[in-house]
């Protein structure tokens, strides 16, 4: 039992970033740790399908007379396309991130809900 725990520890710390990355996101009232959070959990979810990708004794998937068995590569290219979406997401939260607290002069949730309110009652 302790073998298998140990032969998957890669898999044990991504699933540990990916809870840290959700617990910050749904606890924060900060805006800039709840994008920060949201970070951490797209990285850890990136980086558990590259762990899956990895083939024991695998090569690139070029085909030569030495190689028998080949590690496929769409893991890791998809994985580059979730990297670009990433950067872009989080460009896009910055940027709103940016615009609310020039607004609202706040990035906490509740100062911000509070100000909304006394927006629609006045």
């Amino acid at each position: 039992m302790m073998a298998y725990l140990l032969g998957h520890i890669n898999y044990w710390l991504i699933i540990g970033v990916m809870m840290i990355g959700m617990f910050t996101m749904m606890s924060s009232p900060n805006l800039m740790k709840k994008l920060a959070g949201l970070s951490m959990f797209q990285t850890a979810v990136i980086l558990f399908y590259v762990s899956l990708g990895k083939v024991d004794g695998g090569t690139a998937p070029i085909i030569t007379e030495s190689a028998t068995r080949y590690a496929n590569p769409l893991p890791q290219v998809l994985m580059l396309t979730a990297i670009v979406v990433g950067v872009a997401t989080m460009a896009l939260g910055f940027a709103l991130i940016i615009r609310i607290r020039r607004a609202y002069d706040s990035m906490e949730e509740d100062n911000i809900h509070h100000q909304m309110e006394k927006e629609e009652l006045d």
